[in-house]
């Protein structure tokens, strides 16, 4: 239910809240902001004196600013907006603490349209304009491992309660999982007091990874969950002393972590899943939405693989998709039909990274699906058995290829913003750049001494 000003205040009378922290997203899905003394808090909502510089959205995940000329070198404030159906007690603090995401609002009211929040706002506008509702569902896959003081070197699994660190793959093993009952009973009762709804937990492929699933629900709703949930898994690990990471490809030889994406879209008026006739066929519009994503994926990928990093998830025979083909049942694609029913017809988006922000990722992945049903896109053929062996690569290979293809996407110029496609772009290729200014022990251990 939503909480207008009044309701707020006394939800923070009611807990003896002390602090308050304004978390942004800003571009890496990165928690900034600022905490304040509930008194303080409370002073800024009344007098908008809530703010914070425009310039987090120009931060790279290095925080240092990127080279652009997107936004104003004077770095105006923004006045942040809380959402008040977002604030929830901060569970892992001793003081009572509570944590509300915000919005970002210039002096007149108006949203600053660069706000990843506010571009899936903007997304689900048009959706809106249809009369069409989207539902969606993110799996998201993270890895454990020991501490990492010195980035120099490797990852390494973690010991559970054996004492002893995983040696190989346990995919599904509920013993695995087991190992680290104590972390994840955390994690549970850490979502539950944020009101975070998380369904199964179970262990996937790579050695200590495992994979946590969302109920269907609003985009919005769900973005915000998943930004909660990964500063709680994070917090969760360190009070056991090991570190939870959403990198897409953590460690060598082991499988990525994604963010899948399920995805349907219902009649705003009936409720009625419009993917599926009453008798179960597929609809043209659910023949029309793949087709979306399968030519405008490609162009989005900067959203939903961010980083250079995110590029070694994506290749052959290691759980991640590396072409835009479909298929039922079909997990060598990226773009996977479910069994279901009719109400429950869904399409799961297999390429986006777990370290994607998940507003920009759901935002992006809805976005290429708007467009493949506003412009009647037809898919191909569903792909049968083994799209590893019978098909080519048709993604990006590198971060510097799907930037370009972005920033020369008119299409999702048009739908997501010019403002917002030359930032993101500009911040993304700065990143690359700070990467290209470090050797890797790779390059020491094969041309050091043999070129």
């Amino acid at each position: 239910m939503s909480r207008d000003r009044p309701a707020l205040k006394e939800w923070l009378r009611e807990r003896r809240i002390t602090e308050v922290e304004l978390l942004v997203p800003d571009m890496a899905g990165i928690a900034r902001g600022k905490i304040l003394p509930t008194s303080k808090f409370l002073a800024g909502l009344d007098n908008d004196t809530l703010r914070l510089p425009e310039s987090v959205f120009g931060q790279m995940v290095t925080g240092a600013d990127a080279d652009t000329d997107a936004l104003t070198y004077q770095a105006p404030d923004m006045i942040l907006a809380p959402d008040a159906d977002t604030i929830c007690v901060v569970p892992w603090y001793r003081e009572p603490t509570a944590q509300v995401v915000c919005d970002c609002v210039d002096r007149e009211g108006n949203p600053i349209l660069v706000a990843p929040r506010q571009i899936l706002k903007k997304v689900l506008a048009r959706y809106v304009e249809k009369n069409w509702r989207p539902v969606v569902a993110p799996e998201l896959e993270f890895f454990l491992s020991q501490k990492n003081i010195d980035p120099d070197y490797p990852l390494l699994p973690p010991a559970g309660k054996s004492g002893r660190p995983q040696t190989g793959r346990q995919a599904y093993s509920i013993d695995a999982v087991n190992e680290f009952d104590p972390l994840f009973e955390d994690v549970y009762d850490y979502c539950e007091a944020q009101e975070i709804g998380i369904d199964s937990l179970i262990h996937e492929e790579g050695v200590a990874q495992v994979e946590i699933n969302f109920y269907h629900s609003d985009p919005l709703e769900l973005a915000d969950q998943v930004f909660l949930f990964k500063r709680t898994v994070r917090q969760a690990a360190l009070r056991h002393d090991i570190y939870a990471t959403f990198m897409a490809k953590p460690y060598e030889q082991e499988p990525g972590s994604a963010m899948h994406i399920h995805q349907s879209v219902v009649d705003a008026s009936s409720g009625r899943n419009i993917f599926a006739t009453r008798g179960g066929k597929d609809t043209r519009q659910f023949m029309a939405y793949i087709g979306g994503l399968q030519r405008f994926l490609p162009a989005a990928m900067p959203l939903i693989a961010p980083y250079v990093n995110s590029y070694r998830r994506l290749v052959r025979f290691l759980s991640a998709p590396v072409n835009t083909h479909w298929g039922h049942e079909n997990r060598t694609v990226g773009l996977r039909i479910p069994e279901s029913e009719a109400k429950n017809r869904r399409i799961e988006n297999r390429v986006p990274g777990a370290d994607a922000n998940p507003y920009l990722a759901i935002a992006g992945s809805l976005a290429c699906g708007f467009l493949g049903m506003t412009q009647n896109l037809a898919p191909t053929k569903p792909m049968e058995g083994n799209a590893y062996d019978s098909m080519r690569y048709q993604l990006p290979r590198h971060l510097l290829d799907a930037l370009s293809r972005f920033r020369n996407s008119q299409d999702l110029r048009e739908l997501l913003g010019e403002g917002f496609v030359d930032l993101y772009s500009d911040v993304k290729a700065s990143e690359h750049d700070a990467y290209q200014q470090v050797i890797s022990p790779w390059e020491r251990q094969h041309l050091l001494l043999n070129v």
